[in-house]
């Protein structure tokens, strides 16, 4: 699929039914190796022979969102309805206007809220945030963590889990695991690499086996950097393999060569990388930041530790290494909660929610 060009199955300009569709979001997997949530939902959409014009693909901030509007304009006699991801920060504007130029095409749209830091970003511009929200014909969130903070907004809002292919990761569940950890995320500082590589400190002289295997792109801030400085200050350096981007496709194989998953988030709401983790049997441990305590339960399919606690994560996964029991019981329970967020149960779900808008729209201007 081209980024802001069109599917498989998308027609010619001037083809609208009520399956075609303008999903504006970050499709950014060809310049950053992470595979965005709208990403997978424009792919299955496409699959299921709706027309999809996707956008946008531009890795700079401001080509992005002048893509966004160009082909919101551009390809407006393509799509009967949008969806449109909504985040914090500069991202909040970018929404804003880009829903401006859809209430001007008379294209009805459904927002998806997205990001931990979402709530409180809202409390400081609730006036905004509610008529944003009171403009769409439907807003969805993929978690009961978003729900809960931003339902004062608007109350109807549509829980809509992150999706995944959960049958694409090869299931081996965990008995007795060895000190293999995977951290797969960007380097940014709200997601606190480094505290994976200290967990790794804490644990080395009882495991001097151990090895930590670390998957994501740079994304700035330093983070990287000094995830790497930290490895080399605390003597651990030889320890730790950093992957860089792993494309999609490659992941089942790097869950499958570990045994214990680390989520180190200072920020999350509902992380796709941990549900990919569970869906392979991982034995997941995570701060239990934001979003993370409605996606996973403590003692049944994780392990939940503090923020930024190295110490506390270091004793959990122990737990999982020194007692078989434990580590069967939280990969089990972990490929369960996956399955229940596949696409196979969840993509019908998106097929109604857009259907149901385009349709109501149309009738609307028929009568």
């Amino acid at each position: 699929m081209t980024p802001s060009g069109r599917s498989a199955a998308q027609a010619g300009p001037g083809h609208r039914t009520a399956d075609s569709v303008i999903i504006v979001g970050n499709f950014l997997h060809a310049a950053t190796g992470t595979f965005g949530v709208c990403e997978e939902l424009a792919t299955q959409l496409a699959s299921a022979e709706w027309h999809v014009v996707t956008t946008s693909h531009y890795r700079q901030r401001f080509l992005r969102f002048a893509d966004m509007l160009a082909t919101i304009w551009t390809r407006r006699h393509s799509y009967a309805v949008a969806q449109l991801d909504v985040y914090s920060g500069p991202s909040f504007l970018w929404a804003e206007t880009a829903c401006w130029l859809l209430r001007r095409l008379g294209r009805p749209y459904v927002l998806t809220l997205h990001g931990g830091a979402l709530p409180e970003f809202s409390a400081t511009r609730a006036r905004r945030v509610t008529r944003l929200l009171a403009s769409a014909a439907a807003v969805t969130t993929p978690s009961e963590y978003l729900v809960a903070g931003m339902s004062k907004y608007r109350s109807d809002l549509v829980v809509q889990p992150n999706p995944i292919k959960a049958t694409a990761y090869t299931y081996r569940v965990r008995r007795h695991v060895q000190p293999r950890l995977l951290w797969v995320r960007a380097f940014h500082p709200i997601y606190n690499p480094a505290m994976a590589v200290r967990v790794l400190a804490h644990l080395r002289p009882d495991f001097p086996e151990i090895q930590l295997v670390m998957v994501g792109p740079d994304h700035g801030g330093g983070a990287y950097e000094h995830t790497v400085q930290v490895a080399r200050d605390l003597g651990v350096e030889d320890h730790v393999v950093f992957r860089g981007p792993v494309l999609k496709a490659n992941l089942p194989g790097v869950f499958a060569e570990s045994d214990i998953f680390l989520n180190t988030t200072n920020v999350d709401n509902t992380p796709v990388t941990v549900v990919e983790a569970l869906a392979s049997g991982l034995c997941v441990v995570s701060t239990s930041v934001g979003g993370v305590p409605y996606l996973l339960r403590h003692e049944h399919d994780a392990l939940l530790v503090s923020a930024d606690d190295a110490l506390g994560m270091s004793e959990a996964i122990r737990r999982i290494l020194t007692t078989p029991t434990l580590a069967e019981q939280l990969s089990t329970g972990g490929r369960q909660n996956a399955l229940a967020r596949d696409w196979s149960a969840l993509l019908p779900q998106w097929e109604h929610l857009l259907r149901r808008v385009a349709r109501s729209h149309t009738a609307d201007h028929h009568q």
